[in-house]
């Protein structure tokens, strides 16, 4: 059988859960090489371990330069170059837009924006020809949501820039693409900052918007991921793909 990122390189970040997980695991079942990036040294370390070889963890942060730029110097140093791109850190806050401060914007946006976009630029050099950039945005880009005003207004500023990257790199050989998950089944939603009877209620609104009547997996965004780093995607530019079991049909 034909693995379709076989020779291929790939970098993720907020790779230690969830759907950053779930991308390395799916790129490795393909043949990708991965280096994989999050703050969780101990995650990264399980996961390299069960993949000899196909692995590189290197842990750090993406608010901060430093860490970003080794990350850059431990990929090329192993493997040269690289193919594929996957700034997929970001954070979720719910914050009534009367306490979303100014302090409120950084701490999302520093992940969510700063740090996708910091991620990319410093690779672009050392993206080949033929390679690719997938940048993770939200169905709520499409949507209003209470309480997720700062995440979800990241998030766009994230499309946008990824629309735009798309048209300037396209003569560097370099696609860019972005990816907008739905309600996902993942660690970052307990981490919203809602009570868990709250949380329950909220879950049970949107599931009924759900035509699968259920959240998603990991695993739905990791296999849209593998087929935009493939060839098979060689004319995809610019996009937003969303992947939300129908929410946003209405």
């Amino acid at each position: 059988m034909v693995k379709r990122l076989e020779g291929k390189v790939a970098v993720i970040t907020g790779a230690s859960s969830g759907i950053g997980r779930s991308i390395v695991e799916k790129y490795v079942e393909e043949g990708a090489q991965v280096v994989a990036f999050a703050r969780n040294l101990d995650a990264l370390k399980e996961l390299e371990t069960t993949c000899p070889g196909q692995i590189k963890a290197v842990a750090g942060d993406v608010t901060q330069s430093e860490d970003l730029k080794r990350l850059v110097d431990e990929a090329v140093q192993a493997h040269g170059g690289v193919d594929v791109v996957v700034p997929n850190a970001g954070i979720a806050r719910v914050v009534s837009f009367e306490n979303s401060t100014r302090e409120a914007f950084e701490t999302q946006f520093s992940v969510n924006l700063f740090g996708a976009a910091e991620t990319a630029r410093l690779f672009i050099p050392h993206i080949r020809k033929g390679g690719s950039i997938q940048f993770i945005t939200t169905f709520l880009t499409q949507v209003g949501f209470p309480g997720l005003a700062v995440y979800s207004a990241s998030k766009a500023a994230l499309k946008s820039l990824s629309q735009t990257l798309a048209a300037e790199l396209a003569p560097q050989g370099i696609r860019v693409n972005s990816i907008a998950p739905g309600p996902i089944a993942t660690p970052l939603w307990g981490t919203v900052g809602l009570p868990p009877e709250i949380l329950g209620g909220v879950a049970e609104k949107i599931t009924a918007r759900l035509m699968p009547g259920t959240f998603g997996q990991p695993e739905d965004i990791a296999d849209l991921s593998v087929f935009l780093a493939s060839d098979s995607a060689k004319n995809i530019y610019g996009q937003e793909i969303v992947v939300d079991g129908g929410y946003t049909v209405g």
